[in-house]
């Protein structure tokens, strides 16, 4: 896929050049995971996949929109029209941040769309976050809006929210509309304050592998509501507006007020996942990469145990990469599924990896995808 060949096949699809072309990325995480919706700490970067969006503006209500990477056409739409939580498949993510946009008082008149990604799909790297961004970042441009791009990042978080329904925090949004090249984004999610971390990982020998376990993930489906909800309750029964508000400094006799078992498990996660978050940072600004690797385990564990969202294939890959010399890994994103993240000594990446197939192998699951990542540009336009 070429910005070339996606501005054709919008030119085919239309009958008329694209007004511009705009890229937005998938996003991977590196620590703080089930944090942003508790208005914690989190730190992903960018993924080099992205998606691409040919778009023109158009002045008449309608919404028009296509995908290569589903089948079917052209999806058409009125603006005035469009009502949230009413289905419609991947059209839903696009079409939200056009009504996210509208509600929120940005005169948005119709556009064409053509869309072509190369973010994989229910992997927990965000393809639904780089389509809702670069539709909102396409948007912004042609209409002259002037949104800055954590402004569009929660409208974007917005679009998924009300108008698809997934209950998400704001870090993919973000991370995809914010992050820079050879970066890693520290964000704050309560204020949207972020720095970018320098995460050079080939000056330091280290590559940073993601394995996706080809398990489908989804987080429409109620377990990710239903633990955002526990993390909910669990702030009011500490008497907290959120859950950022708790330290692990805080004495254990704090959390002994949480007499549920399983929201004092999300409790212990999202607290010291912010801890975990905090001491990646410090690790990074030190020089420490290789440091993190052990942070990552520890941060799987916890996923795994406390907020159980983990699932064999993920347990797999961190236990099958930590043997064979991995400097640590955790699965990535939403769980259920989806992807883990391995830190590795480049030498040892083709060994690592090996060992992760052979484990799948042996234990009859679908063999997964490996591949390396760097930090990658965030969105902008082409």
């Amino acid at each position: 896929m070429t910005s070339t060949s996606v501005a054709a096949d919008f030119e085919a699809l239309y009958g008329a050049a694209p007004d511009g072309l705009w890229a937005a990325p998938g996003r991977v995480n590196l620590i703080g995971e089930y944090t942003d919706f508790n208005d914690g700490f989190v730190l992903p970067l960018a993924l080099p996949h992205t998606t691409v969006a040919a778009v023109s503006r158009r002045e008449d209500g309608v919404l028009r929109l296509h995908s290569a990477d589903v089948d079917g056409g052209i999806v058409q739409l009125e603006v005035d029209a469009l009502e949230p939580l009413s289905g419609g498949g991947w059209a839903a993510y696009p079409a939200g941040v056009v009504w996210a946009l509208r509600e929120a008082g940005h005169p948005v008149a119709g556009a064409d769309v053509h869309l072509a990604s190369t973010v994989p799909t229910g992997a927990g790297l965000s393809s639904s976050a780089s389509l809702e961004v670069v539709t909102a970042l396409a948007l912004n441009d042609l209409f002259g809006l002037g949104l800055s791009r954590p402004e569009l990042a929660r409208l974007a978080q917005r679009a998924e929210n009300a108008f698809v329904g997934v209950p998400c925090g704001v870090m993919d949004q973000m991370a995809s509309a914010c992050a820079e090249e050879g970066h890693a984004l520290h964000l704050d999610t309560r204020d949207l304050s972020y720095r970018q971390v320098p995460f050079d990982l080939a000056r330091e020998g280290l590559q940073l592998l993601v394995v996706d376990t080809r398990v489908k993930h989804a987080l429409g489906d109620g377990a990710y509501a239903e633990r955002r909800a526990g993390c909910e309750a669990g702030a009011r029964a500490l008497g907290v507006t959120t859950l950022r508000e708790v330290s692990a400094a805080h004495p254990p006799e704090a959390l002994a007020r949480l007499n549920d078992e399983t929201i004092l498990r999300y409790v212990r996660h999202v607290v010291s996942d912010n801890a975990r978050v905090e001491r990646t940072i410090a690790l990074l600004d030190a020089g420490a990469t290789r440091a993190v690797g052990p942070v990552l385990t520890e941060g799987h564990a916890s996923l795994r145990d406390d907020l159980r969202v983990s699932c064999p294939e993920l347990d797999l890959v961190v236990e099958a990469a930590n043997a064979a010399g991995a400097l640590g890994a955790r699965m990535t994103g939403g769980g259920f599924g989806g992807s883990a993240v391995v830190l590795v000594d480049a030498e040892r990446a083709e060994a690592v990896s090996a060992a992760v197939g052979k484990a799948f192998a042996e234990a009859g699951y679908t063999a997964p995808g490996i591949f390396p990542v760097v930090p990658a540009a965030g969105a902008r336009r082409l």
